[in-house]
């Protein structure tokens, strides 16, 4: 499975979400389906991505947060998973993307390539639901159940080592924050 092809499975589901991604092909990929002012790409932040998602999840416990990341970035801060688990927000889907590589910045092999299992390891963290999957079908069907549960899910999607040409948005870093920002503000006075 591609990871495009997977953001693209999920893209409709997730107008309704605050979309927190890691830095490099998942926030370039994300973008190029389609932006949306509810979308945070966290550039230049790697490994942070679950906590800026749990910070959302918990101060705004109405709202369905998704984070998309990536087996390298969630490698470089497994006590997240640990954080996340002591948390348990309920309206939290953590879509991990491992394609064994930290593709990103150069394609050099991470744990998982050989053998490290990170559903298994947010699992023994305490996270209450997760899951692999390796195929499109199962990773649509896992994400749905999963915003369904109302409980705090990590999925972990088998990917290829493939991503885009450039691993950067089109949208200024500053421009992001603040139309994310404005758009959880606007959000809150609608609800």
């Amino acid at each position: 499975m591609r990871r495009l092809d997977a953001i693209r499975a999920i893209h409709p589901e997730l107008e309704h979400s605050a979309v927190v991604t890691i830095m490099g092909a998942v926030a370039a990929e994300l973008q190029s389906i389609g932006h949306r002012p509810n979308f945070f790409y966290l550039q230049h932040a790697m490994g942070l991505a679950s906590s800026v998602g749990l910070g959302l999840a918990i101060s705004r416990p109405e709202l369905p947060v998704v984070v998309l990341d990536g087996d390298g970035s969630l490698l470089m801060n497994l006590g997240g998973l640990t954080t996340l688990a002591r948390y348990r927000p309920r309206n939290l889907v953590h879509v991990v993307f491992d394609n064994e590589s930290l593709l990103s910045v150069g394609g050099f092999p991470t744990a998982t390539s050989t053998g490290s299992d990170l559903a298994a390891i947010a699992r023994g963290a305490g996270v209450p639901r997760t899951a692999t999957v390796g195929t499109l079908e199962e990773f649509r069907a896992a994400f749905l159940a999963a915003q369904d549960a109302g409980e705090l899910t990590t999925l972990v999607a088998k990917v290829e080592a493939v991503g885009p040409a450039a691993y950067v948005t089109d949208l200024t870093l500053l421009e992001n924050r603040f139309q994310f920002a404005r758009h959880l503000k606007e959000r809150l006075r609608k609800e």
